[in-house]
C-alpha cells in the first residue's frame, strides 16, 4: 500500500486475496456471539495473547504464550450508534462492569420475549435449523448486521488507507492466480532429476518459481 500510494496515487486499487483463514482473521476482541452468556456475567471476557512493547507475544518460564483477558468490542445498533456490551462502571447497581448477556443486548435492539428462548438450540451451534435467524439467542445475534459484517484485520488496515479488499471464493483455483503459479512451478519441478539433497531441493524449487511466466499470474 505504501508503494502504490507513493508511485500510483492516481489509480484506484483493489487487493485480491484467497479465502485463507489467516486472511480473514479478525482483530482480537472483535464482537462474536459464539461464547456469549445468555444472562449477565462478571467473567465474560475474550482471552488473547499478551503482547509486549516490542509487538511480540510474552512467554512464561515454561515456554507457553502468556494470555490476558480483555472486554469484547461493542456492537452497533441499526442506526450506527454504538451499543455497550458491558454495564457502565457507574451504573449504580451490582451489575456494574459486568457483561450484559445476550438477552439484554437483544432487548436493547428491540426484540421482545427473548428470555424465553434458549441460549443455543443444541450443543452444536451448527445444529440450528437451516434458514433460521431467531430460533435461539445466539442465532439471533449471529444474524444481526453488525455481527455479520465484522471486518478482518486486512479489511480494516486497507480501508483505513483508502484501499479496497476482495476475497476470492474458497478453494477456487480458476479465480486464484497463485494456484496457477503453483501448478506451473510444480510441473517444471517434476521434470527435474530427483534428488534427496536439501541443497538440490532448495535450488530446484527457487529455479522453478523463477521460471513462472507473468501470463500465468494474470486472469
Amino acid at each position: 500500500m505504501e508503494i502504490l500510494t507513493a508511485d500510483y496515487a492516481e489509480e484506484d486499487h483493489l487487493f485480491v486475496f484467497d479465502n485463507a483463514t489467516t486472511h480473514s482473521k479478525q482483530a482480537e476482541g472483535s464482537q462474536s456471539a459464539m461464547r456469549m452468556t445468555k444472562g449477565p456475567s462478571a467473567n465474560f471476557f475474550v482471552e488473547v495473547n499478551d503482547i509486549g512493547p516490542d509487538g511480540k507475544p510474552k512467554y512464561s518460564p515454561d515456554g507457553k504464550i502468556l494470555k490476558k483477558k480483555i472486554p469484547m468490542a461493542n456492537g452497533h445498533f441499526s442506526d450506527g450508534q454504538e451499543q455497550q456490551f458491558y454495564w457502565p462502571a457507574d451504573c449504580g447497581t451490582e451489575l456494574a462492569g459486568q457483561f450484559k448477556g445476550m438477552v439484554q443486548i437483544l432487548e436493547e435492539r428491540g426484540y421482545v420475549n427473548v428470555s424465553k428462548k434458549k441460549a443455543q438450540c443444541s450443543k452444536k451451534f451448527s445444529d440450528c435449523s437451516p434458514g433460521q435467524t431467531d430460533c435461539c439467542c445466539r442465532r439471533m445475534l449471529f444474524s444481526e448486521p453488525d455481527f455479520v459484517t465484522v471486518e478482518s484485520i486486512l479489511e480494516s488496515e486497507a480501508s483505513a488507507k483508502g484501499f479496497r479488499i476482495l476475497f476470492l471464493p474458497k478453494l477456487h483455483c480458476e479465480l486464484n492466480p497463485i494456484e496457477q503459479c503453483w501448478g506451473y512451478a510444480k510441473r517444471k519441478y517434476r521434470l527435474l532429476p530427483a534428488s534427496s539433497s536439501e541443497a538440490d531441493l532448495e535450488k530446484n524449487m527457487v529455479k522453478c518459481l523463477d521460471e513462472v511466466p507473468l501470463i500465468t499470474m494474470c486472469w
